[in-house]
């Protein structure tokens, strides 16, 4: 997963590993990987808003503070109702005059959130933050419009270590003195988007096992037991290798749709050609924490994978979930990709040669390669992409039939650790571990591919 986009909740992803593939195939295949929206404190679960306000007089705007105090009591009874599954006094706060699409939405957003297991659902105002009157769109028959920067805080129970932040982009109103929620769509033209998550989809249901939670809809009930049957098994595989110092606690959604997974995962992804991506919201590598932590899984590529695969998918991005507090955003992609892929493979009896097929040719026209994959190749597509993941896969095998596999945790703390390096200071750290210059690791590297794969 790329660590050095500035997008915590974002992770990583991982390349196709299809249904029907053969299984001497499988590793034939790529898994990428995304980092987290920005490097920032963990966020702490926020206070509830206890307060009251009173409607003014009719014509003469409130003060400030009122507004805001009214404002926020309209967002703390919003998050008290989602707790306590109010649907009345949920949509009460909904502005009587705003567009029918938009209240429709919000009643089956409620609805869809009756399956999901909270240990808390609030909302953060940042009244200092509010957009400027004059961008704010008309609405009729208002008294005031108003567009503070707006926080939903949730976390998921049993699963979620630390409270996650998302925006949400509330437009609000006051209308005979009383403010309400009147869109949160209304502020896209000038950059207020709200987020949405799978509720705003579909109907949610959860299947919790002793290590996460699968959280998907009706449609994917069979994938969603399915991976909850391999969810603890690849949470202490993971362990085994990383060790017990992270929550092993792991979030799996399954969107129905292509739209959706983009929708949790970024406009921009290329959801038609993965398999798998693990996100982040907010990564704080000095406290070594990470909040908001998903496995995204494909709607039109996951449900096909076979058993073998499946494994190996839930292990690669789970490494990712498990390393992300100690990984730094610009650490070189081939080890950040390359471990997580040999933790995946790691008990699957899967040799190199299968599970590396364009490397094995590579190997057979030219020989070895004779430099360690660029992080630009792990941006890219088709067949770059993949030689790059499996060449990552094949310098952590090196690592660890070489030196063992306590040396290649302790390659990966110490580089993910130093992030973005120079050729020298690379150099140095490699050199600090293996006892090798980059120069002389790459030789080593090469003359392993060639033992392994002739």
């Amino acid at each position: 997963m790329p660590y050095d986009q500035k997008v915590t909740g974002i992770a990583r992803f991982r390349a196709l590993l299809v249904a029907g593939v053969a299984l001497a195939l499988v590793g034939g295949l790529t898994l990428v990987s995304m980092p987290p929206r920005h490097d920032a404190a963990t966020p702490e679960p926020a206070a509830p808003i206890e307060v009251s306000s009173a409607p003014s007089q009719a014509g003469i705007a409130p003060p400030p503070s009122m507004r805001t105090d009214a404002v926020q009591a309209l967002l703390h009874k919003r998050a008290d109702a989602v707790v306590r599954r109010d649907e009345k006094t949920f949509m009460a706060g909904i502005d009587p005059q705003a567009d029918p699409v938009f209240v429709k939405a919000q009643l089956a957003m409620f609805a869809n959130l009756a399956g999901v297991p909270f240990r808390e659902w609030s909302y953060s105002l940042q009244p200092q933050r509010a957009l400027d009157p004059s961008a704010l769109p008309a609405v009729q028959g208002a008294e005031e419009l108003w567009a503070p920067e707006t926080q939903l805080v949730y976390a998921l129970r049993g699963s979620d270590t630390y409270a996650t932040q998302r925006p949400m982009g509330y437009l609000f109103v006051r209308r005979a003195g009383t403010w309400y929620l009147h869109s949160d769509t209304d502020l896209q033209g000038v950059g207020r988007k709200t987020w949405r998550g799978l509720w705003d989809f579909g109907p949610c249901m959860a299947v919790s096992t002793g290590h996460g939670l699968v959280i998907h809809h009706p449609a994917r009930q069979a994938m969603a037991q399915r991976v909850a049957n391999e969810l603890d098994a690849a949470v202490n595989a993971v362990s085994e290798v990383w060790g017990r110092t992270w929550p092993e606690q792991v979030v799996v959604l399954l969107p129905d749709t292509a739209a959706e997974m983009r929708a949790l995962v970024g406009p921009s992804f290329p959801v038609d050609s993965v398999v798998a991506v693990s996100i982040a919201d907010v990564v704080d590598t000095d406290k070594n924490t990470a909040a908001g932590q998903r496995v995204v899984m494909s709607p039109t590529t996951a449900d096909g994978l076979s058993v073998a695969a499946l494994r190996i998918v839930l292990r690669h991005e789970i490494t990712h979930i498990a390393a992300r507090g100690s990984t730094v955003d610009g650490s070189p992609m081939w080890l950040l990709e390359g471990f997580a892929d040999y933790v995946g493979y790691r008990e699957s009896g899967i040799p190199l040669g299968q599970a590396a097929p364009d490397l094995t040719a590579q190997m057979t026209a030219r020989g070895p390669p004779d430099k360690l994959p660029a992080d630009d190749a792990f941006r890219s597509q088709g067949a770059t992409l993949d030689l790059a993941y499996q060449q990552s896969l094949a310098v952590a095998r090196f690592v660890a039939d070489k030196f063992g596999e306590p040396k290649l945790l302790q390659l990966y703390r110490t580089l993910a650790k130093a992030g973005r390096t120079t050729p020298a200071e690379l150099d140095k750290l490699l050199h600090s571990v293996t006892g090798l210059t980059t120069e002389q690791f790459v030789a080593g590297w090469r003359e392993y591919l060639r033992e392994t794969l002739g």
